[in-house]
């Protein structure tokens, strides 16, 4: 496809015109493999990059005709909100353009597929997860949903289906900001219901304000998802669910789990959201603390807690005194494979 640029009167000699290409459509770069999820208003599709046929990325494409005015602008905030984050385990954004009304998200291909899928498997196979590669999950997420908080910001859809394996799913990334929600504090409450029935927060249940510790209820279940191969709340219908959730009441982990394992569990769930522990509280305990070196460099380890935990709550630090330690001292790495 060609145009012709310059004046268009028929009295401007024909050598002042030129030739110009039009630009190629931004979604041209890529090749569609196959398309790998499908939703109320789009699709998930997977592609490779023309020039670069080894890389793979996750398309998001999005029919902006059916959204309403409110969407488009939600929509906008998540592509702001996705482009803010550069954590190692959240899942990268790329690029983001409009084309014949849709909209499309790039996004990074996390090759060892989802969390659900590894789960469903490993039970198929009358197998568990090894204790040690339950918490190395859960470290990774919490690391992320530090960022995610630190920034204002729920996740309010924490589910398997959203963490994503990559490198010999040894790394787990973080994925679908799509009903994230920016705070415009860090305790402010939001009221708008959001997520997946069997990881909702009792508060949510309740249909009463929540705030980061509904995540943190979301993480509790998905942990206790990660040893026990089931969700802790589970009923035949949506009302039956809720009355199981309100109560807290889950069996126990198979006897092949620590006891400490069972009590990070315990203290995630709690009904009661103010004892809940934070984000960063968790990753100030030693079962967790302990993990943290071997995903974080030590110059790694010193960006990502010393702007939260230094100034962000000096009361909260005092609590800590381990993870002030961590600041000044990050552990030294184990080596990477």
């Amino acid at each position: 496809n060609i145009q012709l640029a310059g004046p268009r009167s028929r009295s401007w000699p024909a050598h002042t015109r030129r030739i110009v290409p039009r630009p190629a459509p931004p979604m041209d770069k890529y090749t569609k493999i196959r398309v790998v999820g499908k939703g109320a208003f789009g699709a998930a599709v997977l592609v490779q990059a023309r020039n670069r046929p080894s890389e793979q990325f996750i398309v998001k494409e999005v029919d902006m005709s059916r959204l309403s005015a409110r969407e488009r602008e939600e929509a906008k905030k998540e592509i702001k909100l996705l482009a803010s984050f550069n954590h190692p385990n959240i899942v990268r954004y790329r690029d983001s353009f409009l084309e014949r009304n849709q909209l499309h998200i790039v996004m990074d291909y996390a090759e060892g597929g989802d969390l659900h899928g590894l789960l469903q498997r490993t039970a198929d196979a009358k197998q568990r997860l090894p204790e040690d590669l339950v918490l190395d999950y859960f470290v990774q997420l919490c690391l992320a949903m530090k960022d995610v908080h630190d920034r204002k910001v729920l996740h309010r859809d924490i589910k398997s289906q959203n963490i994503f394996l990559t490198q010999n799913r040894k790394v787990v990334k973080l994925g679908d900001f799509g009903i994230a929600r920016m705070l415009n504090s860090t305790v402010e409450l939001a009221r708008t219901a959001c997520g997946t029935p069997y990881y909702m927060s009792p508060e949510i249940c309740d249909n009463k304000p929540y705030n980061d510790k509904s995540d943190v209820w979301s993480m509790g279940c998905l942990l206790y998802e990660l040893a026990s191969l089931k969700c802790p709340f589970d009923a035949r219908d949506m009302r039956g669910l809720v009355v199981k959730i309100l109560r807290g009441a889950f069996p126990p982990l198979p006897h092949c789990y620590s006891a400490e394992l069972s009590q990070l569990i315990a203290r995630c769930l709690a009904r009661d959201p103010h004892r809940r522990p934070s984000v960063n509280e968790l990753l100030a305990l030693p079962l967790i603390r302990r993990r943290i070196e071997r995903f974080l460099t030590e110059q790694e380890a010193a960006s990502e807690f010393a702007h939260t935990m230094i100034h962000r709550n000096p009361n909260r630090n005092k609590q800590h005194p381990a993870m002030g330690e961590l600041i000044r001292a990050p552990p030294t790495p184990a080596p990477r494979e």
